[in-house]
């Protein structure tokens, strides 16, 4: 079967995979990039994400995205540039399924708390992290440890990684070394995880009542876009009519997206993916969306991410991650025995970031009542 035969050229073919770590037979009805997919979606970490932070607690409503819905709307806005491109649709959506893996409990908090407990021992990146659960800490095979996924995957996955980190991890870690370039459909991934939460930011922070429509107004991308949606549609009501609105900014970023990449793709004209990697970045938006969306992100930071109700939860779970991992450090036999380590601080310490970066929302706060409030025996 031929998997790879609508691709472009410079796609990433599966027949032509630089492969897996530990040799396996071919799967037969399945792609090397598909069967990646089905082992992100049964690993155990996927199911975690429904109850992992992507702005608000996972508690504070049902509605509001969290780590998993996010991961699935980078993977369908993925898929949909990657078939406009003639990319390989199946590493998209593998890659936009595992981005998040690696993610701490409520959201980027945890991770900026979890970096500094493990400042003296190595740090904390959630991209490493992630990458560190698809090739150490899934166990569901009795041959390997992780899920032994295709080096594109992995390379998919690790999109930030600092120069100390990159040159103990070999061959994938080459690029940020030598500053070339991953796969198109990493580059990709990479622009449909922004498309996606930055729109779903917007309706997440609306239906919070965190941020106004007056407010909104200012964001030129929004703006015209809401416009156009009240001349097509007047009197439309609030919520159709904030969904036609983020539907059409989606729309248009995608759009522009496509068309800016496939000027880019045929003015340097790579024959493979070799050249590709060779290459300067060639997923792009058109500079003035670029200007568009920074200025989108920059509004969302200050009126969203930094609201006052947002820094209370902040502030919150920043004393969970901290205070667990202090005294976890300080008395491992309160970790379940897999994650004790005898006479190796750094060991340890690196197993009780994995402990803490495997929690949910909920987990995390339980663990913390356990430990720390003495009503709990």
């Amino acid at each position: 079967m031929d998997f790879d035969a609508r691709l472009a050229p410079y796609a990433a073919h599966s027949s032509k995979s630089r492969g897996r770590t530990h040799i396996e037979p071919p799967a037969g009805s399945r792609s090397e990039f598909q069967r990646d997919r089905d082992r992100i979606i049964h690993s155990t970490a996927f199911r975690r994400l429904e109850y992992k932070t992507q702005v608000f607690l996972n508690h504070e409503g049902d509605l509001f995205r969290t780590r998993l819905t996010h991961s699935i709307e980078v993977a369908q806005i993925g898929r949909t540039l990657a078939r406009s491109l003639q990319l390989n649709e199946d590493l998209v959506e593998a890659t936009a399924l595992a981005h998040d893996l690696g993610h701490t409990p409520f959201g980027h908090v945890g991770q900026d708390v979890l970096n500094e407990c493990m400042k003296d021992y190595g740090g904390f990146e959630h991209n490493l992290q992630s990458l560190r659960v698809v090739d150490e800490l899934e166990e569901h095979y009795g041959a390997f440890d992780g899920l032994n996924l295709t080096f594109e995957t992995r390379e998919g996955i690790l999109k930030h990684c600092s120069l100390t980190n990159a040159r103990q991890l070999g061959e994938l870690g080459r690029r940020f070394m030598d500053r070339s370039q991953p796969s198109l459909e990493a580059q990709l991934t990479n622009l449909a995880d922004e498309i996606a939460y930055n729109n779903h930011d917007i309706d997440d922070g609306l239906r919070s009542g965190l941020l106004t429509m007056a407010q909104m107004e200012e964001v030129e991308l929004f703006a015209r876009h809401r416009h156009m949606v009240e001349t097509q549609y007047p009197g439309l009501p609030g919520r159709r009519a904030l969904y036609e609105t983020i539907r059409l900014t989606i729309t248009a970023m995608t759009a522009d997206l496509v068309e800016t990449s496939r000027a880019l793709i045929a003015e340097a004209a790579p024959r493979s993916i070799d050249d590709v990697r060779a290459g300067p970045p060639l997923i792009r938006f058109s500079p003035q969306m670029r200007g568009e969306t920074t200025a989108l992100k920059r509004f969302l930071y200050a009126n969203l991410y930094r609201h006052f109700q947002v820094n209370r939860m902040r502030v919150k779970a920043s004393r969970i991650v901290r205070e667990l991992f202090e005294a976890f450090l300080q008395d491992p036999v309160l970790l379940p025995n897999d994650y004790q380590v005898e006479g190796d601080p750094m060991r340890q310490a690196r197993k009780i970031a994995d402990y803490i970066a495997g929690m949910t929302d909920r987990y995390a706060i339980r663990e913390h009542r356990r430990i720390f409030s003495l009503d709990h025996f």
